[in-house]
């Protein structure tokens, strides 16, 4: 390699820390659209949005979707994509209600049914942890684009669902588990608090953590990256490992929610979580965003769902309404880079 090469290799290395070194901007514009949003429904329905049990009941309907858009927004953050997310936490979530409703004792309790609890969670655990490991490799050592990689992992994870399952839904889950996403503390849902803790915990990793930087460094420019001596092949298994790893959380959390698990739940999601990722501010591109962006955007999303459901009007136009504020949101960044 040239020495003029390497010099530019290494100038555009400085570059990605430098704007790693930066505060993320473009929150206040998502902060401006919250306050607005919920002020145009709390006009359109007095003493009704605003009201605890509605704030609660958003509370308990976003922590799937969250966790989901959370494992989306690691593979983006790298360049990359996993579009795999609902098929392996609704294949994870299969084989933990099949340990838990086929082998588990109907009789069992107190430290049998713990037992057999632990046993089904670390199950979904390992198979997550190894479907990630084998995407990872894919798209790190194998050279296929992360697309075509996770596709077809979609593809077979969601065949492997459908055959073992006929297309039905295993149910009758026990109650320690049901609680995950239906008890409160201080009246906030424990799965949201869940939800919350994994958010900053992911936070942290991706802002305070060498394998965080390194993720927003090979999103920015990987070849820059792999010269300035990062193995990045080892860094991508660790994004799809730890994306993969939220969709088993994901699962746990549908599984308490719904009380059932199977091959199509939660199918509508997959689009609205990289839809979550984009209007919180991460580049699609990669390199870029932060997951208190997302967080933001994730409230967003549910207020106008409730909003609409509240004022009576179809949950269709709230898909319709996520688009066009996505489009808007995107029109409007191409415009401010032109400026």
């Amino acid at each position: 390699m040239s020495e003029q090469r390497v010099r530019q290799l290494n100038s555009q290395f400085a570059s990605v820390m430098a704007l790693l070194r930066q505060p993320v901007k473009g929150k206040g514009g998502l902060f401006v659209l919250l306050v607005a949003l919920m002020a145009v429904f709390s006009l359109l329905e007095p003493g009704t949005f605003l009201r605890g049990a509605t704030l609660q009941a958003m509370m308990f309907q976003l922590p799937e979707l969250g966790l989901l858009s959370l494992a989306m927004a690691i593979p983006l953050i790298s360049g990359g994509i996993n579009l795999a997310i609902i098929a392996t936490a609704n294949l994870a979530g299969l084989l933990m209600a099949w340990i838990l409703t086929s082998l588990m004792p109907p009789d069992a309790a107190d430290l049998d049914l713990a037992l057999w609890m632990t046993a089904a969670l670390l199950a979904g655990l390992a198979l997550c942890a190894l479907i990630g490991l084998i995407t990872g490799f894919l798209v790190a050592y194998a050279g296929v684009h992360p697309i075509l990689v996770t596709l077809g992992t979609m593809t077979l994870l969601h065949g492997i669902s459908i055959y073992f399952t006929r297309g039905r839904t295993v149910s009758g889950f026990p109650e320690a588990l049901i609680a995950v996403s239906n008890e409160t503390v201080l009246g906030v849902p424990t799965s949201f608090l869940l939800f919350t803790m994994v958010a900053i915990v992911v936070h942290v990793l991706l802002t305070r953590t060498p394998l965080g930087i390194r993720m927003h460094m090979i999103g920015s420019n990987p070849e820059a990256t792999r010269y300035s001596g990062v193995d990045t092949g080892r860094v991508l298994i660790w994004v799809y490992v730890l994306s993969s790893l939220l969709c088993w959380l994901a699962a746990i959390v549908m599984m308490a929610r719904f009380n059932s698990a199977g091959a199509e739940i939660a199918h509508s999601y997959l689009l609205i979580t990289v839809l979550a990722a984009i209007l919180g501010g991460i580049d699609p591109y990669g390199g870029f965003g932060k997951i208190a962006g997302l967080f933001v955007a994730l409230i967003i999303l549910q207020v106008i769902a409730s909003g609409f459901n509240i004022i009576g009007l179809s949950p269709h136009l709230a898909l319709t309404a996520w688009g066009v504020i996505l489009l808007f949101v995107v029109a409007a960044k191409r415009l401010a880079v032109r400026l």
